[in-house]
């Protein structure tokens, strides 16, 4: 019997050392998660128990578990490169077959597919609507589409504009206003906007004081009339919007007399606001743009504007990536405009346990783990995405080393018991 007691401890010591070398082996693999040899000792029993003095069979390996603890998070630079800070798993598909895994070291193939390492599974995650929405709820494979962001023709321009209450007034009898005499204006104020193809125009707005508490403002595209006639001319006088302040130097209306053009649409004026027609430029076309005045005030400071905000945009190519701590990969285009491509998912399990490790650092759903729950990333208890940064290994190697110590131990151990038992048989084999 001692025979194999001694036995089982030395395949016990033996697995011991085998889960610790494997955890020393991967000391530098990318979100590997360490092993634990679990054992348990042996009885035999009959079904009425084991009875007060029975000795123990030895031992056997009862499981070998993996620890889930939370490894270090190091910076790398590489975008791509992603570590979870807290639970949850990257979810890889392989034709179909999904697989987990907390190593993210990702890159794009050459159909622009976000893929593991090996290149052999793709990263799943929620895509995106044609504006930028994220379409949660079913999985795909995420991919970074590189083609140029189409333009936006502009349709709304807005900004905070101080119009100086002690500027002199203009008199606009003797002195018209005339685009190309700064005598005739008080300010100009100019504005980048796009039409349909995303061709760039310039919209100059001038500020003309025509009274206490009055002033008027010309629109022109390209030093033209929105219509696209010569402002000069007196059959094509650019149209004034009139805006009205009180005692307080608060606007109380902006008003616009109706113009009939072809090509110039000024219709549904709204206080507050000025809308320019139609205008275009190598077969582009504009759509109306509204120009949004409410934000103008009349105190005894500077005539100044702030930065103005316009909702146009010419063609972008994409310059860079980021993703941010929810799992959302945001296109930067040369245009400064941003646009989500997709976000990735994270999967969590019941028993992280029970999964299956499959190798590559992955690992498989099973009957034990239960089935996975897909979600985003911050999201309930799922942790939070790290770009430029990867998991490093969980096995703690001052631990490993002294468990290898304590493995030798046993199993010299367990192999003197062999031993000594030996030299006992021959003691006995030499009386008889």
């Amino acid at each position: 019997m001692s025979f194999n007691i001694g036995l089982s401890g030395l395949y016990a010591a033996n697995k011991q050392l085998d889960v610790t070398g494997n955890n020393i082996a991967n000391v530098a693999t990318t979100g590997f998660k360490s092993s634990r040899a679990e054992f348990e000792d042996v009885y035999s029993a009959t079904k009425l128990g084991t009875g007060s003095k029975t000795i123990g069979n030895g031992v056997r390996l009862s499981n070998v578990s993996q620890q889930f603890t939370q490894g270090d998070v190091s910076n790398t630079g590489n975008v791509l490169d992603m570590g979870i800070n807290g639970s949850g798993f990257f979810v890889l598909s392989e034709n179909g077959s999904m697989s987990y895994t907390r190593a993210g070291t990702f890159k794009v193939d050459k159909d622009g597919y976000v893929t593991n390492s090996d290149g052999s599974a793709r990263l799943q995650g929620y895509g995106v609507d044609a504006n930028g929405k994220i379409l949660n709820g079913v999985l795909t494979d995420l991919r970074i589409d590189t083609s140029n962001l189409a333009p936006k023709n502009t349709s709304t321009v807005s900004s905070t504009i101080n119009l100086n209450s002690t500027a002199p007034i203009i008199n606009q009898t003797t002195n018209p206003f005339d685009p190309s005499k700064e005598a005739s204006f008080t300010k100009q104020f100019s504005t980048p906007i796009y039409d349909t193809q995303g061709n760039q125009h310039i919209m100059d707005q001038y500020m003309v004081k025509t009274g206490d508490n009055t002033w008027k403002t010309y629109t022109l595209i390209e030093g033209r009339n929105p219509d696209g006639s010569d402002p000069t001319l007196a059959a094509s006088l650019p149209v004034a919007s009139t805006m009205a302040f009180d005692s307080s130097g608060k606007l109380v209306s902006v008003t616009t007399p109706p113009v009939v053009s072809p090509d110039l649409k000024i219709t549904g004026w709204i206080p507050g606001t000025v809308t320019n027609g139609v205008w275009k430029a190598n077969g582009a076309a504009s759509g109306v743009v509204t120009v949004s005045m409410d934000k103008t005030t009349q105190y005894n400071a500077d005539t100044a504007r702030s930065i103005p905000s316009q909702n146009g945009y010419a063609t972008g190519q994409i310059t860079n990536l980021t993703i941010d701590t929810s799992g959302v990969m945001l296109a930067n285009f040369s245009n400064s405009q941003t646009k989500a491509i997709g976000q990735i998912s994270l999967a969590s399990f019941t028993n992280e346990q029970g999964l299956q490790p499959v190798g590559g650092t992955r690992w498989k759903e099973t009957f034990s783990s239960g089935i996975p729950g897909y979600d985003a990333p911050n999201t309930g208890t799922l942790g939070e995405i790290h770009s430029n940064s990867l998991e490093e290994s969980n096995v703690n190697l001052t631990n490993e080393l002294v468990d290898l110590i304590k493995a030798q131990s046993n199993y010299q151990a367990n192999a003197k018991t062999i031993s000594t038992q030996s030299t006992i048989m021959q003691t006995i084999i030499q009386m008889t």
